[in-house]
């Protein structure tokens, strides 16, 4: 990391009827300057094939709010408004880089209801947050302090699916800083019967939040269903089972948070497969679990955590047959269907699946930082059999590292 970095801090805060009412205009003002921004991009393409960018659309706000049908977008604060339209043009440059979906148009009842405020747009002074349009300051439950003589750069506000609303404040935190460096290194692999399996032989267990909520949450929808839709008792049971769903989402974020918290301080190196999530949950009889189990949000976690902290994050490919490889005398065993949980090599040695698995990733993951080299499949030759020339490697097993770069054909 070069200088201090960004990070923001999340708080639950509790609006005036005032407030609300004015933060759900704005809302509603966001999504529709962001729909109308979207269509002008879609139907310039359509009709002149002609890409507009930000500019184009700021000075279409502008004529926008001086129509009779879209004055109201003059009511409120017009920086929110802007930052929509960065928030476009932002979207749209993932997707040219094909890095994402096109952009979609916001739902009202589908798409997260919030607010971006820049600094010319809110007033923090002495720990106190006032927005734009409004005179009474937010009412925040501090649930930890801000970085001493920290500033907002941006506020943003929002507004769960369970009603409650939060306030997201970006600051410096010149606090963030890398960890003393540790000698340790560290392969996981993640499942379902037991959430992590790590190279040492630690297994942590999959809380499974939402097996333990499923009765409670499965009422709550028993009497959604009951109700008559667009009732004012629909709207009540709605929020009930967005109160249950945000509850285990809670549940699991905590605990990924401190078990990513405390591997990235335990260990220097620390190395994980690249596992296609979307494609696995596919898998209809899989699929629950796995969404459960929070993989792609820990390998989220994992990856800025170890960033901040100056600690390195190995990928291994998600074609390393990490399960069947041996980790004492690198043997390739053939076929091993999922319940098989315990396997010996020929070499005479009984494995645990998982934590032989997790061992190898850790080698591979130490094969690949220190060699260079690019660590995948075995590939057959032209002749029949797998030739495979090896850097010297301390980290490296039997066949286990494939330096695909310097594979020589016999």
């Amino acid at each position: 990391m070069n200088g201090p970095v960004k990070r923001a801090f999340r708080y639950r805060f509790y609006p005036t009827e005032a407030q609300a009412a004015e933060l759900s205009r704005t809302f509603g003002c966001v999504r529709k300057v962001y729909n109308l921004a979207l269509q002008a991009r879609i139907d310039a393409w359509a009709q002149r094939r002609e890409q507009i960018g930000y500019a184009t659309t700021s000075a279409l706000l502008t004529s926008w709010k001086r129509t009779e049908e879209l004055a109201f977008l003059k009511e409120v604060s017009a920086v929110p408004l802007q930052q929509a339209l960065r928030h476009l043009q932002s979207a749209f440059s993932l997707f040219f880089a094909k890095s994402a979906r096109h952009p979609r148009f916001k739902s009202r009842k589908k798409s997260r209801a919030s607010a971006e405020y820049t600094r010319s747009a809110f007033r923090w002074r002495n720990g106190v947050l006032t927005l734009a349009k409004m005179t009474e300051p937010l009412h925040i439950r501090w649930s930890r302090p801000l970085p001493e003589g920290a500033v907002p750069s941006t506020v943003t506000v929002s507004l769960d699916a369970a009603g409650r609303w939060f306030v997201s404040m970006l600051c410096e935190d010149p606090g963030l800083k890398p960890l003393p460096a540790v000698d340790t290194a560290v392969g996981i692999d993640v499942g379902l019967g037991h959430l992590l399996v790590l190279s040492s032989g630690e297994k942590i267990g999959n809380p499974r939040h939402e097996r333990r909520g499923r009765a409670m949450l499965a009422r709550a929808q028993r009497a959604l269903g009951r109700k008559q839709k667009d009732s004012s008792n629909w709207a009540k049971a709605r929020v009930e089972v967005a109160r249950i769903h945000a509850l285990i989402a809670d549940r699991r974020s905590d605990f990924l948070h401190k078990v990513s918290t405390r591997l990235v301080r335990e260990n220097q190196t620390l190395v994980i497969e690249d596992l296609a999530v979307s494609n696995m949950v596919r898998n209809h009889h899989l699929a629950r679990a796995i969404g459960d189990a929070g993989w792609r949000q820990f390998r989220q976690l994992l990856e800025y955590k170890a960033s901040w902290y100056g600690r390195q994050l190995v990928v291994v490919d998600r074609w390393f047959p990490s399960s069947k490889l041996c980790s004492v005398c690198g043997a390739l065993a053939g076929a091993m269907p999922l319940h098989i949980r315990t396997w010996t090599c020929g070499c005479g040695t009984t494995h645990d699946r998982d934590v032989n698995a997790a061992r190898n990733i850790l080698a591979a993951g130490l094969a690949v930082s220190v060699c260079g080299a690019d660590v995948g499949p075995q590939r057959n030759t032209p002749g029949g059999r797998s030739v495979t020339k090896q850097k010297p490697c301390g980290a490296s097993r039997g066949n286990l590292l494939v330096c695909e770069r310097e594979e020589v054909n016999p």
